[in-house]
């Protein structure tokens, strides 16, 4: 692994979604109604041990606490691994005209927990602006290329977050 904590790994070979396919629009309007719950049902089935990601696009369980209603909130999502344990999340919302729900959350309350892999950890979350935000913005469509093809279909910036792990 790389020894610069700001340096990301480079994704791995392997399965990547259909740039195509996941730009769709009947895909961005059915998407987020099918593939969240199925990706919850099988957290919840295997314990969080699995969602259906794969090497090259992996993807964890993020727990928010609602912006307004203080609820906890599960979302899996895909995520880019940094050195240190460390994340990057991007706001892409199947590409719809609005922010994510999550993204919301996690500016009113960065404290979180995810589960990547089958193990959970706290981490601290923070908005990436500016020239941080652009350099890491290139980081993660290098993992995940279709969010090139997002940023085509809406006129708004996605949030980028990076998590980071709090001690226990």
């Amino acid at each position: 692994m790389n020894s610069d904590p700001d340096e990301a790994p480079a994704p791995p070979k392997g399965f990547r979604g259909s740039g195509r396919l996941l730009v769709s629009r009947p895909f961005r309007i059915i998407g987020p109604r099918v593939i969240p719950p199925l990706h919850r049902t099988i957290n919840r089935l295997t314990g969080g041990r699995t969602l259906l990601d794969t090497p090259a696009q992996p993807m964890l369980m993020l727990t928010t606490r609602g912006a307004r209603t203080g609820r906890l909130r599960d979302t899996p999502l895909g995520a880019v691994p940094l050195e240190g344990g460390r994340f990057l999340l991007v706001g892409s919302n199947f590409a719809r005209e609005h922010h994510p729900a999550w993204t919301a959350n996690l500016i009113a309350n960065p404290d979180a927990e995810i589960v990547f892999r089958g193990k959970r950890t706290r981490v601290k979350a923070r908005l990436l602006e500016g020239a941080e935000r652009e350099r890491r913005w290139q980081t993660a469509v290098t993992w995940f290329p279709v969010w090139t093809r997002y940023v085509t279909v809406t006129d708004r910036e996605f949030r980028l977050f990076e998590l980071e792990p709090v001690a226990s």
